[in-house]
């Protein structure tokens, strides 16, 4: 007999499969209180109850019961790995990670990984999140170093995607700790090295940061692939952005920009520019044209084939783009849109400066009070979750805006 909740899984599938109500499925012969517990996972059934649901489902009571290899992890993972190009899996990995009764903790770590995978791309941070919880655990059962530093550096961006700096920072460490305790790879120990410089710069610790860079550049960037070593420039150049030395950062950048065609790792090339564009107009002062033509070069790309979260980043780069051209109206309808967007998939880092960005407008528009509440609010959250260089950017960009508006005899503070 299979267990449950397995076997719950299973015969909702089979019902819902035949377009079958619950009422419909159990006729005289059963009650559907009994049916909702069964597919539950509440009771378990009897032999009994198993023979009535397959003649009613028109099955054999194997089809309830026995091992179905068509939608078993390892035959649904084989599916996906000979499936053709562009075939969207996820709903059948899913269905297979339900039924799966755990007997192969390799198969579902696999399967785990695919959905968590997915699930980033569309900017589900919640799901990547609980995805990526169980296959720390996973990891840790099946003593695989490599799944276990992997597991955490994915968890490390995943938490950072979602503001969360308490546990971002550990599970980085973690990674960083694993990979050089078990001499993994140095594509591993580059993974996970440049995941804690991202957290480190979020939390103000420029010089420690700082030093990191300096080893992934010393020690492991020589010998990184094209793809890994342009990422490991770009989260290098992040680091220079916000110790100020702008110069080193756009060179870094330029020279990430030039290691990858767009045939390449056509993800990578669009995402590499986006980057590009936020750091540039993050600089002082902003480096506006530069911006301008790599956002122009990725929205190419994404406008065609980018997915809803992608198509929401370029929307947002091209509100923060607009600020700075002094397009404030094409800004204040694109921040607009973006956070009226009832499906906002950004990461909290993006939506925060797009509410800053918004805050901005407010002021300029002449709602002066209105903006300095609702970045006071964000400054102070931020501080909170610590997110500290998010927080400096806050309030930087309050006193910024205020010194355009105000005279300079009114006090702004950083304490709300």
């Amino acid at each position: 007999m299979l267990a449950q909740p397995h076997f719950g899984r299973r015969l909702k599938r089979l019902r819902l499969e035949r377009g079958l109500s619950q009422a419909s499925l159990v006729g005289d012969g059963m009650s559907t209180g009994y049916l909702s517990r069964l597919e539950s996972g509440e009771r378990r059934p009897t032999e009994r109850a198993v023979a009535y649901l397959a003649e009613r489902l028109g099955v054999d009571a194997s089809a309830l019961t026995g091992p179905d290899r068509s939608r078993s992890l390892t035959g649904v993972l084989a599916a996906v790995a000979s499936a053709p190009p562009g075939v969207d899996d996820t709903a059948a990995i899913s269905r297979a990670v339900e039924e799966d009764p755990g007997d192969d903790p390799a198969a579902r770590w696999q399967a785990l990984w695919l959905l968590s995978r997915a699930a980033g791309r569309e900017g589900d941070y919640q799901r990547e999140h609980a995805l990526l919880g169980e296959l720390i655990e996973l990891s840790d059962r099946l003593g695989a170093a490599e799944l276990r530093a992997r597991s955490r550096v994915r968890y490390a961006r995943c938490a950072r995607a979602l503001g969360d700096m308490r546990a971002a920072e550990p599970a980085a460490l973690e990674a960083l700790a694993i990979a050089r305790a078990e001499q993994l790879s140095a594509s591993d120990t580059t993974a996970a090295l440049m995941v804690l410089i991202s957290i480190e710069t979020e939390l103000g610790r420029l010089e420690t940061a700082g030093r990191h860079v300096a080893e992934l550049e010393r020690d492991l960037l020589p010998g990184a692939a094209p793809a890994q070593a342009a990422e490991a420039l770009w989260t290098a150049a992040m680091v220079s952005n916000r110790q100020g030395d702008h110069a080193t950062a756009q060179a870094r950048l330029e020279t990430a920009l030039e290691l990858l065609q767009g045939k390449d790792d056509p993800v990578l090339w669009t995402r590499l520019r986006a980057a590009a564009t936020a750091a540039a107009l993050q600089m002082s002062p902003p480096r506006v044209a530069a911006a301008g033509r790599w956002l122009g070069e990725a929205a190419s790309v994404l406008d065609l084939i980018g997915t809803p979260l992608q198509i929401q980043e370029l929307r947002a780069l091209q509100a923060h783009l607009a600020f700075h051209q002094g397009k404030f109206d094409r800004a204040r309808a694109l921040s607009r849109a973006l956070l009226g967007d009832e499906d906002l998939r950004l990461s909290y880092r993006d939506r925060v400066r797009l509410r800053v960005l918004d805050g901005r407008l407010t002021i300029l528009a002449g709602r002066a009070d209105e903006g300095i509440a609702v970045l006071r609010r964000l400054g102070r959250e931020a501080t909170e979750s610590r997110n500290l260089d998010l927080a400096a950017h806050i309030w930087q960009s309050l006193a910024t805006t205020l010194a355009d508006v105000r005279p300079p005899d009114v006090p702004v503070d950083g304490n709300g």
